[in-house]
């Protein structure tokens, strides 16, 4: 029987693509003040993200009136539901690129994005523990994404309001991190390797350092030893993870291949971050080549998922 395809099975994970194009366009807007790029091409992509986010929001608005019930049951799936913050990441990174551009525009979506972040939280930390049927093969990298939402906080929030505030939020993401890296690597190695459609989600992995290195040089802006740490960490991931290309070249196109965009920008932008704050040639570089990495993986992934979509592979019902 063919598989049913539309609005019904359109996955809150679609809001990935939003992170990936607004991460894509920082790190352009970085680069441009950075790296003195002799061309600009931020508000063009800034433009791109917003249609994009608008079409997804507007999407999965009709899904929540027409399919609730398909709504609270991704809600309560073990993987699926820690995708829903990728909403309220949107709307943070969203603000992230509007800093230099409208600061009110900026603080808006930073207060909306904060205040529904901190509600996702606050429930899927609930739903953690208070769960009936979530076992340990159900952890995944996706289920980082809460936290990395409460590192980037920091970003903009400097720009916005009290600094304790973006301490408060970089405590939880920072804390939480730590406790789910340690209980991630029990998984990976002690239980069967993930499934091929989450294989990408790996990436994700490096987004929390990366972001954390970003936000304490917001936060103190200054380098020093801990944020070395943090960002030396996320290089290291960087590297454990292209040492394994070969498997990530083997996988079939998913919507979680987007899992690969928003961390390499985070990346990125702290290598620019680095060569900014100490000037050392060898990070101007790095940022450099790995911009070069980032355009290529966003244009496959813009190619790939509007192949996908076309053939109506992405949005029907899973077996």
């Amino acid at each position: 029987m063919e598989k049913q395809h539309g609005i019904k099975h359109f996955p809150v994970s679609f809001f990935s693509v939003v992170l990936g194009l607004a991460g894509f366009t920082i790190a352009f807007q970085k680069a441009e003040a950075i790296l003195k790029l002799p061309f600009s091409i931020n508000t063009f992509l800034l433009i791109i993200t917003l249609i994009v986010f608008g079409i997804i929001l507007a999407i999965y608005t009709v899904k929540i009136i027409k399919f609730p019930n398909d709504v609270k049951s991704e809600f309560s799936h073990p993987v699926k539901l820690s995708f829903f913050p990728t909403f309220s990441i949107s709307l943070l990174l969203i603000s992230i690129a509007f800093l230099s551009i409208n600061l009110t525009a900026s603080k808006y979506f930073w207060v909306s994005g904060t205040m529904i972040h901190l509600i996702f939280t606050i429930n899927i930390i609930s739903i953690w523990i208070h769960h009936t049927k979530f076992e340990t093969t159900h952890m995944n990298p996706a289920w980082f994404i809460p936290a990395v939402g409460n590192i980037i906080i920091p970003v903009a929030g400097v720009s916005h309001l009290s600094s304790e505030i973006s301490w408060f939020f970089y405590s939880i993401g920072l804390m939480f991190w730590i406790v789910l890296m340690t209980i991630f690597f029990y998984r990976i190695i002690f239980y069967k390797p993930l499934p091929e459609r989450l294989l990408p989600t790996l990436f994700i992995l490096i987004a929390p350092p990366a972001v954390a290195f970003i936000s304490f040089v917001k936060l103190t802006g200054t380098v020093n030893e801990f944020s070395k740490i943090l960002y030396y960490f996320a290089l290291f991931l960087v590297l454990l993870l292209f040492s394994q290309i070969k498997m990530f070249f083997k996988i079939r196109f998913y919507l979680s291949w987007w899992a690969y965009s928003f961390p390499m920008s985070a990346v990125t932008i702290a290598s620019m971050a680095m060569f900014h704050e100490t000037g050392i040639q060898f990070f101007k570089l790095l940022s450099s080549v790995l911009l070069i990495l980032l355009c290529s993986t966003i244009a496959v992934l813009v190619s790939k998922t509007g192949k996908a979509l076309f053939r109506k592979e992405i949005c029907v019902e899973e077996d």
